[in-house]
């Protein structure tokens, strides 16, 4: 038995096969165990600094990409152990079988340790998100997506230039400084890009708007869902989703609907010239009665604003609350029916309501 381990077979005795191949099936079998306790060790020096965390959701984001990152990283230190085959070591396209396995494996390795990164920036944002739910303030959870989202860039480009250095053996630092050539080319054809990532910076320190408050920018009206890097996602009041560009959103004239402290409403009545003086007292004193009456309006201003050759017009504006839309539409029905009611009492007709029509002849017609 002793012989058999130690025959050699692709440059490796069988007993280093056994020993590599056993080491791969205890991670394999006990890696969800292993990744536990890991990551529960990882959760104490997290929850030391921010307490009282939620440890099953912790673990439920961190066990799997941690288990399969733990797995991978011992898999290639066992097998590194060994000895590669020169029998196998041919040429592919000026390239060993044997750097183009190792260029393989160091990839997997790098990407799995990303995923990682981008399981624990998800647990960060997710507890940052609960603290920001117990402000009114909607500006927290705002800037908690996009610093969530801004990081998981930056973790994905820090990964790319890992697999750049570590698996293809690139010099990053020639790379970046022939980079830097074509550096202002790059920035031209990024333009608009870079554009909307400044925005958005813009947009979220100097707060014009916050997510849920209702905007209205280039004849697009709607409530803010979602600030990204890039755009403005806005649902409009026909429930459509319109994706607007934050350089559009900071450079455009926007007005911030959920800032007004009123709701204006207004009243035009032009009248016929025909009615009398002591009528349009009557009418003024009703209308400012019906405004005054409804509890809803703050404040209201009711007068005779022109006299023109085919009208008399009547003129109020009165403020509500910031309420609903649906609730000042209903406040503003209910004054304009009663309006219609009084000048029906006071016989008050509107300008261009009748009108006669005579024919003139000569006397031979």
């Amino acid at each position: 038995m002793h012989d058999f381990l130690e025959k050699i077979w692709l440059g490796n005795t069988i007993r280093s096969y056994g020993v590599v191949l056993a080491v791969i099936l205890f991670i394999w079998a006990f890696k969800r165990y292993i990744s536990r306790y890991f990551a529960g060790l990882i959760f104490r020096v997290v929850n030391r600094v921010w307490k009282n965390l939620d440890k099953t959701a912790f673990i439920k984001l961190v066990v799997q990409p941690l288990g399969l990152f733990l797995f991978i990283l011992v898999s290639i230190i066992a097998l590194h152990k060994l000895k590669f085959p020169e029998e196998l070591n041919a040429d592919l396209y000026d390239y060993s079988i044997k750097i183009i396995i190792h260029c393989i494996g160091t990839i997997i390795l790098i990407i799995s340790f990303i995923w990682l990164l981008l399981r624990m920036i998800d647990f960060i944002s997710f507890i940052l998100e609960k603290k920001a739910d117990l402000t009114p303030d909607q500006t927290d959870n705002q800037l908690v997506v996009f610093f969530r989202d801004f990081f998981k860039i930056i973790i994905f480009i820090i990964g790319i230039l890992m697999i750049l250095k570590f698996a293809f053996r690139f010099d990053i630092g020639n790379m970046l400084t022939g980079l830097s050539i074509v550096g202002a080319a790059v920035a031209l054809a990024l333009r608009e890009s870079l554009e909307n990532l400044i925005a958005s910076f813009i947009i979220f320190f100097d707060k014009p708007f916050t997510l849920g408050d209702v905007v209205k920018v280039q004849n697009i009206t709607g409530s803010i869902e979602k600030i990204g890097l890039r755009s403005t996602r806005i649902r409009t009041d026909q429930k459509t989703f319109v994706t607007v560009p934050n350089k559009q959103m900071v450079d455009s004239i926007l007005d911030n609907l959920s800032q007004r402290t009123q709701r204006r409403g207004d009243l035009k009545l032009e009248l016929g010239l025909q009615t009398p003086a002591a009528k349009l007292e009557l009418l003024l004193s009703g209308v400012r009665k019906i405004i005054q009456a409804r509890k809803e309006i703050e404040d209201a201003n009711v007068y005779v604003s022109d006299i023109t050759g085919q009208a008399i017009v009547l003129l109020s504006d009165y403020y509500t609350a910031p309420v609903t839309i649906k609730e000042f539409n209903t406040v503003k029905q209910d004054i304009n029916l009663q309006v219609l009611k009084l000048l029906e009492e006071l016989s008050v007709e509107i300008a261009g309501a009748s009108t006669d029509i005579r024919i003139a002849g000569s006397a031979n017609g």
